[in-house]
């Protein structure tokens, strides 16, 4: 659901980052995108009112989940308030008046390089350049003035920067949908809630993830996702994240998580918001 307004909305990376086409589809154009260099900053921008939204990247369909997302979830009192899902389509991105025959060198995110793996098979010539972001690379083609190279970003990036596009279509695969929560502060939903995510830990014990589970499926409650991560400080103990369909709003999530409770050691709700739906291919 696209919501009105001007709210301020930070991302990680730079302007015209696949980030930035998740505010578009959350926000339209008259969001405020305020840009942060990694993840850390992302979240205390949010966490100190610099921005009113933190737009985070939790799982890519080709690329897994990103971790120190998942990691800082677990440590920042941010809540997920929405969520978006985009797909990635890589563009190959040079100057004005760099021909795809003079380009030697092609910049990018290592996901995004990697992502395009056919392309660079067909094209032995061509030496991947490691950079910190796809819409970076752009901006780094423009300041060094490189005739030479190009970068593997979204279109959204060479309007921005004033680039051209050399090919279209280079990901390896269509489906490649990345996922993206909306965390604020309050974690107000943008829309009816139908959908939670949870954090939770349990005693290291047999039958322990099985009580858990079994608190869901007593209601019948469809579990949409589940993954573990390593406590700090806690050898092979493991905090695991589970988004489930439903909201609190729902006697039953809410007696789920009730008997959740009854039954982990720790239990946190990141948040109740409305389901993004995947865009048709």
């Amino acid at each position: 659901m696209k919501r009105t307004g001007s709210p301020r909305v930070g991302i990680q990376g730079e302007r015209g980052a696949f980030s930035e086409l998740a505010v578009l589809s959350l926000f339209g154009a008259g969001a405020r995108i305020v840009p942060c260099a990694e993840f850390d900053g992302l979240f205390r921008a949010a966490e100190t009112g610099r921005c009113r939204f933190a737009l985070a990247p939790v799982e890519n369909t080709i690329a897994g989940s990103i971790h120190r997302v998942h990691d800082l979830l677990l440590a920042s009192p941010l809540k997920v308030a929405g969520e978006a899902i985009i797909r990635v389509t890589h563009a190959l991105v040079a100057l004005p008046g760099v021909r795809f025959r003079d380009v030697r060198r092609v910049y990018s995110h290592p996901v995004a390089l990697a992502q395009c793996e056919r392309f660079f098979r067909r094209n032995p010539r061509l030496v991947r350049v490691a950079t910190y972001d796809t819409a970076g690379s752009v901006r780094l083609l423009r300041e060094e003035r490189a005739r030479d190279g190009a970068a593997i970003a979204s279109e959204l990036a060479a309007r921005l920067y004033g680039a051209r596009i050399l090919k279209r279509g280079l990901e390896d695969h269509r489906a490649n949908f990345t996922r993206f929560f909306l965390l604020s502060r309050d974690g107000r939903p943008l829309g009816p809630p139908d959908k939670t995510s949870i954090l939770f830990a349990t005693r290291h014990v047999p039958g322990a993830l099985f009580r858990c589970m079994g608190v869901f499926a007593l209601r019948d409650i469809n579990l949409l996702k589940i993954e573990s991560r390593p406590m700090r400080g806690r050898p092979w103990e493991y905090v695991f994240h589970v988004d489930v369909d439903g909201s609190p709003r729902e006697e039953r999530v809410k007696n789920a998580l009730r008997h959740l409770e009854e039954v982990c050691d720790f239990v946190r709700v990141l948040g109740s918001y409305p389901r993004a739906r995947t865009p048709r291919l």
